[in-house]
């Protein structure tokens, strides 16, 4: 019976799986502000190419 008492007391393995859920959350954002740049940084880039094209021709 203590055994099991101390099993049910010991916090480590939850702190662990909020570390896991924080580190998660965290790459879920970095990988979704990565589209958002991505696609805002390509845009930007199609702009000044179709510009320098124009002013060429």
């Amino acid at each position: 019976m203590r055994v099991l008492r101390q099993l049910m007391s010991d916090l480590r393995g939850a702190t662990a799986i909020e570390y896991g859920l924080i580190a998660a959350l965290i790459s879920v954002a970095l990988i979704s502000g990565y589209g958002a740049i991505t696609g805002s940084l390509l845009n930007t880039f199609n702009t000044v190419e179709t510009h320098i094209t124009k002013s060429n021709s």
